[in-house]
């Protein structure tokens, strides 16, 4: 079993023991902190699924539990180009493993020079697999809003296209839900003075990218594209 033991408020601290997580907080925990026992799904490689690759938080979790993982949920974000997207999510306590590749189109196991065309209807996405004993799907959120305009419609910055649209692909209708409460709250904090532009769609088949994309920028030493007003 992994327990996580995860207080309201800011997390501080992380401590790994075999065969256990314990997530901690600096402060003295406050009411409503709740403690969650994981049922233990056994993984015993660096991939999930033959798909998703482990985050460093994740091979973490793996090494300290003998290969093993906590219960898992999906999350889907495009926010434009993925290689960067996907980064953001790799530094992400809690996210377990990543995978990018296509959703939201017509055609299927599209490739990325028939994406990059414009012609699918698919778009650039990462899909997640994370732990939300540790990390909540609305600060999943809080990461996609916080890292990209979400405003600008059919791009991202100077990458051009549907491909580049920013959209989140629900798994369940409780995801659905707290992706509609936090559009709302973006649009009425103010911070863009232009419209929301991001669209909310049920899930549909995830196509993995091709090989090459996987993990583009951290096999290069990079945390991010660097394209000017990506976000």
């Amino acid at each position: 079993m992994i327990r996580h033991a995860l207080a309201l408020g800011a997390i501080a601290t992380m401590t790994i023991a075999a065969g256990a997580l314990v997530m901690a907080s600096d402060s003295t925990p406050t009411e409503g902190t709740n403690t969650v026992d994981a049922q233990m799904q056994a993984q015993t490689s660096t991939m999930l699924d033959g798909v998703y690759t482990l985050t460093p938080f994740g091979q973490k979790v793996s090494d300290a539990s003998n290969g093993a993982l906590p219960a898992l949920e999906t999350a889907t974000f495009g926010a434009g180009c993925f290689w960067g997207v996907e980064a953001r999510y790799r530094a992400t306590d809690g996210v377990i493993a990543t995978a990018v590749g296509y959703a939201g189109g017509r055609t299927d196991k599209p490739t990325y020079k028939e994406v990059c065309a414009d012609s699918t209807g698919h778009a650039e996405v990462v899909e997640l697999k994370f732990a939300p004993a540790v990390v909540t799907y609305e600060q999943l959120l809080e990461v996609f809003w916080n890292n990209h305009n979400p405003t600008q419609l059919n791009r991202q910055g100077v990458d051009v296209g549907s491909q580049y649209r920013s959209a989140i692909f629900y798994h369940s209708e409780e995801q659905k839900a707290v992706a509609e409460k936090t559009r709302q709250a973006v649009t009425d904090s103010g911070k863009w003075n232009k419209p929301i532009v991001t669209e909310i769609t049920k899930a549909s088949t995830f196509f993995p990218a091709e090989d090459y994309h996987q993990q583009y920028l951290e096999k290069r030493g990079q945390t991010s594209c660097g394209v000017p007003g990506a976000h």
